[in-house]
């Protein structure tokens, strides 16, 4: 009897030690993470949230100028507010680690995703993330109003030795606004979603192809500071991908095809503290090669060691030439 005990107690001890640590640790994390987004929701309903004024302020101004562009302006300000994209994907990114955890390969991924989605949701942060579509509000006034925590169209296209894409171009590679689609010619665009495709018939922008854009694109918040945090798993996945599919086009032609990613954009104003730490993170991210943690179907996911917490010091930066109403 005393034997079959002490088997028993081997038994329980060993399983004990073969526990996935990362259980006790999502366990921890969902609810804290669901009550950023939370916190996030009710900051932009009190008008806490900096860029998000903003972007009321200057859809009203473009609407004054320009009221044919009614229809666009108006899918822009509801990213001011918790119905916007970005939002409601932090919304659907969270309801898949609690309601389809098989949709990931481990539970350090599951880990990942939700300290991700903790650092998305800080409000000064996402004000920063916000700048990408402010600053299209801004190109569509035709320089009436200033671009925020970004230097000017010109002065980013000068310093990056980039293409001119047109009104629009900083939400290019951002799966809130589109995706990348294949043509029947193998190749691969940018198709916007919903009503933000009239920036294509507005401002008679021609088709973007990803491989153009990659090699030659400028800065935008999304893809040079805020990818690894604003990007499901999934999307990730999907990005990986279509990289893939045009370097191998690319090798197939004896060319060299070099990533998107692989380095910074110039063009940053003015960003919180946040960002800026945050940005070791995505250098960690974009060194590991978005090839460490996993997503189903063996798809691949950051590695980076993020804290789930930043200091909430807010400090306002705005660009020169435009105050922010009283």
């Amino acid at each position: 009897m005393q034997s079959i005990k002490i088997i028993l107690l081997v038994i329980v001890v060993s399983l004990t030690g073969c526990s996935d640590p990362y259980i006790e640790q999502i366990k921890g994390q969902t609810p804290i993470t669901e009550q950023r987004i939370a916190q996030l929701g009710n900051a932009l309903e009190n008008g806490q949230v900096r860029n998000a004024n903003l972007i009321d302020q200057y859809a009203e101004k473009v609407l004054s100028a320009k009221p044919d562009m009614e229809p666009l302006v108006a899918e822009f300000k509801k990213d001011a507010t918790i119905n916007g994209p970005m939002y409601l994907a932090l919304l659907d990114r969270i309801n898949t680690v609690k309601n389809q955890p098989q949709m990931f390969d481990d539970n350090k991924a599951i880990y990942q995703e939700l300290l991700n989605i903790y650092q998305a949701a800080d409000p000064v942060l996402y004000s920063d993330a916000l700048s990408d579509p402010l600053n299209v509000l801004a190109d569509m006034s035709d320089g009436a109003l200033p671009r925020i925590n970004s230097v000017s169209k010109e002065q980013g296209l000068l310093a990056n030795n980039a293409q001119d894409f047109g009104v629009g171009s900083q939400l290019v590679g951002n799966p809130s606004y589109g995706s990348w689609q294949t043509g029947s010619s193998g190749m691969s665009f940018w198709a916007w979603y919903g009503m933000y495709s009239m920036m294509g018939n507005m401002f008679g922008g021609n088709r973007i192809y990803y491989d153009s854009w990659g090699r030659n694109r400028g800065y935008s918040y999304y893809n040079d500071y805020g990818r690894s945090r604003y990007t499901s798993p999934r999307d990730m996945r999907k990005q990986s991908q279509v990289e893939t599919r045009t370097r191998k086009s690319f090798e197939s032609k004896g060319q060299k095809f070099t990533s998107t990613y692989s380095k910074n954009r110039k063009g940053s104003s003015g960003l919180s503290k946040q960002s800026q730490n945050a940005q070791k993170t995505a250098s960690k991210f974009r060194s590991n090669g978005a090839s460490s943690s996993k997503f189903s179907n063996k798809s691949k996911y950051s590695k980076q060691k993020t804290k789930p917490r930043f200091r909430q010091k807010r400090k306002s930066f705005i660009s020169r030439g435009f105050r922010r109403r009283r």
